[in-house]
């Protein structure tokens, strides 16, 4: 064997051969122990990037039952939301000495199926998940729940009862003060363009959404309410549905942005005057929000923070495995920040 050629087949015996070292302190310098020499951990990295050597993660997590990794799935990658989420999660556990193994569901709940039982074949050490619009059967989360592996929900959790860390923002808060804002720059005649109600988002965001109307006093219109998949094309055929009839909405709520930007198009190629005749407001504060014309009003979730503080669970939680997994009883809520834009300007 020679020294100046990588392989990527060398071993722990072969850096032990060339530095005339035991395996076992090979073995203790490249998992950082404590007990290792500064000079001689310092030689063992050395030599291992010089004889291409890579740890097989597999084989050490067989050992160890530890493979420091996480594994995470959500509904899109494509999601702005869900983008920065990653960012923030990905960062933070790389601190921690683990890495992130990125799952995309398509919002599909066969596949966030599959998905959960090849995570749990990698042998991750525990699942970060975002779950689709349809969930309401989580048992094939179960399995990670009965091996004692961390299970942290955000954004998307379960309704009711179930066994495992929630992080999400106050989705009730947000649409309480989009809708507010809306009745407060003079809009009474107001509809909502919002998810199924399947979800706890629009669960949460609905009922804020009657909350405000209520307080003051304004009615509902059951026509003008929309629980539907987010996507362009439908908040666009939901602006037809509204708009051809005499009695028009002077605000709308939509519960993304990708709506609100929808309802914003909408308007432009019907000639109705956002914001003077029409006022609209999103929710997930993206980027394009601030870069169209108008710009749009928004319910900013702080992502970055949602990340954080999934990371800080988890690193909680997988300090307490010998001893028992203790869950937060209580959801832990990111507080949310409307951001008010040219789409809702009083007149």
């Amino acid at each position: 064997m020679t020294t100046g050629k990588k392989t990527y087949q060398n071993t722990i015996l072969d850096i032990a051969e060339a530095l005339k070292l035991s395996p076992a302190t090979i073995s203790r310098a490249l998992n950082n122990h404590p007990y290792v020499k500064e000079k001689t951990r310092n030689d063992v990295m050395e030599m291992a990037t010089k004889l291409g050597y890579r740890r097989n993660q597999m084989a050490s997590g067989l050992r160890s039952n530890k493979t420091r990794t996480v594994g995470l799935i959500i509904p899109r990658v494509s999601m702005f939301f869900h983008a920065e989420v990653i960012t923030s999660i990905q960062n933070d556990l790389y601190k921690h000495g683990y890495s992130l193994i990125i799952c995309q569901s398509n919002d599909t709940v066969s596949m966030e199926r599959e998905l959960t039982e090849t995570l749990y074949a990698s042998r991750v050490d525990a699942l970060i998940v975002a779950c689709t619009l349809q969930t309401v059967d989580f048992s094939h989360f179960d399995k990670f729940i009965d091996q004692n592996k961390p299970v942290i929900f955000y954004d998307r959790v379960p309704v009711g009862d179930y066994k495992a860390t929630f992080i999400k923002g106050d989705d009730f808060e947000g649409a309480y003060l989009a809708t507010n804002h809306l009745i407060e720059a003079g809009c009474k005649q107001i509809a909502h363009i919002s998810g199924p109600l399947t979800s706890n988002l629009y669960q949460a965001r609905a009922a804020g959404f009657l909350k405000a109307m209520d307080e003051h006093g304004l009615p509902v219109r059951e026509e003008w309410i929309f629980h539907q998949e987010l996507y362009h094309e439908n908040a666009f055929r939901a602006m037809e549905k509204m708009f051809d009839d005499t009695t028009r909405p002077d605000g709308v709520f939509a519960d993304n942005d990708t709506s609100a930007i929808a309802a914003i198009g909408y308007a432009k190629q019907n000639g109705i005057a956002v914001p003077g005749e029409l006022k609209i407001a999103g929710y997930s504060n993206d980027p394009r929000t601030s870069i169209i014309t108008p710009s749009v009003t928004s319910v900013e979730q702080f992502p970055n923070l949602v990340g954080k503080k999934v990371v800080e669970a988890l690193v909680e939680l997988l300090s307490q495995e010998a001893e028992g997994l203790a869950y937060k009883t209580e959801p832990v809520i990111i507080p949310v920040e409307l951001i008010v834009r040219e789409s809702t300007a009083i007149n």
